[in-house]
Parts: C-alpha cells; sequence; structure tokens
C-alpha cells in the first residue's frame, strides 16, 4: 500500500535524524514503530504523511504515485487519517466541531466557510458513537480528560473514511490503563474497517499486545523488523542499546530499565 525507499532525512542543523531506509506496509496490518526517544520513529512516521520532506528518497502509495508534488501530498492526506499524542483539539469547541474538523479536506476553501452539510454531520456522529463519545458530543473538548480527548482525536481520524491511519506515540501522555483502552480501541476500529495502521510507541508491552509486525528503530536505522513473536531479549536490546542478555554483566533489570517495562 505504501512503499519507502532510500528515504533519509537530514534537518537543517545537520542532523541525520533518519539513515536511508527501504521499507513496505501492506493494506490492514497494524504496524508498531518501536524505540527510544530519538531512535528516528516519528521522523519515518510523520515522513509516510509528508510532514517531514524527505532530504533524499521516496514515498509511493497505490493509486497516487510518489508523494513529490503538492497535489500528490493533498490526494493522500485526505484518506490518511492522523492521531497525534497532544491531540491537537480547539479546545473551545464542541466534540462535534472537532471531528468535523476531518472532512475539511474534502471541500474547497470557500465551501469550508459555510456549514458542513447534513451528511459530513452524521458520519461525524457515527465516529463519535464508535468511540464511546456521544453522550459528549456538545461538551466543548477541554472539559474532557486526555484519554477521552484522544478518542475524539481517532473519532476526526475515522471520520476522514481513511484507508491510513498514521498514530504518532498516541499514549505518550496517559496513564496505563488509559493507554490500553485507547490503543485497544484503535486496534479494533482498524481491524474491523481494514483500516492500514502505523504506530509508533515506547511502550514495548503494548507493542507486543497489539502489533501484527513490529518495526524497531535506532539511531536512525530499522534493526529488527517481524512480528511480536521473533522479537526477543537480543532485538529488545538491538533497538534499545542494552548491553544484550548473556553479554558480561549483563542483567535482566538493565534491560527493564532501558525498555521502560518488563520483557
Amino acid at each position: 500500500m505504501i512503499q519507502v525507499e532510500n528515504l533519509e532525512v537530514v534537518y537543517p542543523n545537520g542532523t541525520r535524524a533518519l539513515a536511508p531506509t527501504s521499507a513496505s506496509f501492506g493494506a490492514g496490518q497494524f504496524t508498531v514503530f518501536l524505540g527510544a526517544s530519538g531512535a528516528g520513529k516519528s521522523t519515518l512516521l510523520r515522513a509516510l504523511n509528508g510532514l517531514v520532506r524527505p532530504t533524499r528518497g521516496a514515498v509511493h502509495v497505490d493509486g497516487i504515485g510518489a508523494l513529490s508534488s503538492s497535489g500528490a501530498i493533498r490526494a493522500h492526506r485526505r484518506c490518511t487519517g492522523m492521531v497525534f499524542q497532544q491531540h491537537q483539539l480547539i479546545g473551545r469547541r464542541s466534540v462535534l466541531d472537532n471531528v468535523l474538523m476531518g472532512r475539511l479536506g474534502y471541500h474547497t476553501s470557500l465551501r469550508t466557510l459555510l456549514p458542513f452539510p447534513a451528511s459530513d454531520k452524521r458520519l461525524a456522529l457515527d465516529a463519535i458513537e464508535r468511540v464511546g463519545l456521544l453522550e459528549y458530543a456538545l461538551r466543548r473538548a477541554d472539559q474532557l480528560s486526555g484519554g477521552q480527548q484522544q478518542r475524539v482525536g481517532i473519532a476526526r481520524a475515522l471520520v476522514q473514511e481513511p484507508k491510513l491511519i498514521l498514530a504518532d506515540e498516541p499514549v505518550a501522555s496517559l496513564d496505563p490503563a488509559s493507554a490500553d483502552r485507547v490503543l485497544g480501541l484503535l486496534h479494533r476500529i482498524c481491524k474491523d474497517d481494514g483500516i492500514t495502521a502505523i504506530v509508533s510507541l515506547h511502550q514495548l508491552d503494548f507493542a507486543k499486545r497489539y502489533a501484527d509486525r513490529i518495526v524497531g528503530l535506532a539511531a536512525g536505522r530499522i534493526v529488527f523488523d517481524g512480528p511480536p513473536a521473533s522479537l526477543g531479549k537480543s532485538e529488545i536490546a538491538r533497538i534499545y542499546g542494552a548491553t544484550p542478555v548473556g553479554a558480561p554483566g549483563a542483567t535482566d533489570e538493565d534491560l527493564q530499565l532501558k525498555t521502560g517495562t518488563y520483557a
């Protein structure tokens, strides 16, 4: 569905956030990018939607081609939902208004000055119901909890009727119980609707629980690519830069401190 070919990202300050990378992501997969802070997960994920422009290489999308023009990027973003770590909601506006923002890409700039059509409002209310927030549809977004706000973000992505959802650290600001509920909801909706999902995470346990495929990154390079069952302690150590288990002086506790969880 989407491929990257020799994709490299070097920021203006000279930092190479992503080494030349090639990978493809099939339709219907729930893929997790796993790695420590600064590993390149968010850079790679955002490059898949044109939010980060590559220094070299290309992103190709089935039915659109290379994301090398503004028209191709607009077409791709129209059918790609994005879920952010910090929700990116307009706090003073209602849940319904925020979810309707996901329909902007389907209208001309002039048309967006008018009220949304009834068909869009029905889509938005259906999406809000799916994330369990219908009773909050007219409440201000800033009156909701962090987990509820992230569910609004998922509903906003759903109302785009996306083929692909990109989620950049969507549960990093949530407590473990709320994070599990939000990821479980996102996973269930994507599987029910056949939506391809690519999610960047820090949490190893969530990656193992929900991913069909884990792509581990370290220092801007892919160092692991496979199913969760293939992710052993040595692979985890390679992703997080810990001393491999079995090496002199290495302990399970060393690895647990690196990953922030118990493998």
